[in-house]
């Protein structure tokens, strides 16, 4: 994984595991959240097979971009490879966060968020996706209301400001 620092410059490569062990690495990362033209957003359950957050939903797709690829080109694969969809998502903005899951994993992540529009067949690695659907943005904000537990960190602090993309003039259908 890409190694970086704050300004999201890097600073050299790790592997993945090293990077997500405590005292997490600070690395580069993505995440896309995908809508339809009902303008519903599209999460899943992540896998119980993961060894952070399992079973928790969270946005469409979320990945690293390998050494030497380009962040566009990551996206578009990681979509295909865990939602076997093709779509070409819209870089929204970037936001840096830490937070550990367990003693001995977390995340310290610049993440930079991206947003598609996608209307087809989903078609999910079950190995990374226990469950999917589209789901109202209403809908999502009141169970997160409710249930802010069952959803992953990341997803929440990007969430708002997917929002308020979605809702500008920023991001067009």
């Amino acid at each position: 994984m890409i190694l970086v620092d704050s300004d999201d410059n890097p600073t050299g490569y790790e592997e993945k595991e090293t990077c997500h062990l405590i005292p997490t690495k600070l690395h580069r990362a993505f995440s896309i959240f995908i809508v339809n033209s009902k303008m519903e957003m599209l999460i899943h359950r992540r896998s119980g097979l993961k060894k952070t957050w399992p079973r928790l939903w969270t946005n469409a797709c979320c990945s690293h971009p390998r050494k030497d690829e380009m962040m566009e080109s990551a996206v578009e694969r990681r979509l295909f490879e865990e939602l076997g969809i093709f779509c070409q998502p819209k870089y929204l903005f970037r936001f840096q966060y830490k937070i550990d899951y367990s003693d001995s994993y977390g995340e310290n992540e610049v993440d930079h968020v991206f947003l598609g529009l996608y209307d087809g067949p989903i078609n999910p690695d079950i190995d990374e996706i226990e469950e999917w659907r589209f789901i109202g943005i209403n809908e999502l904000l009141e169970d997160i209301k409710k249930n802010g537990e069952e959803y992953t960190p990341w997803f929440k602090i990007a969430l708002p400001r997917v929002i308020e993309h979605l809702l500008s003039s920023n991001f067009k259908t």
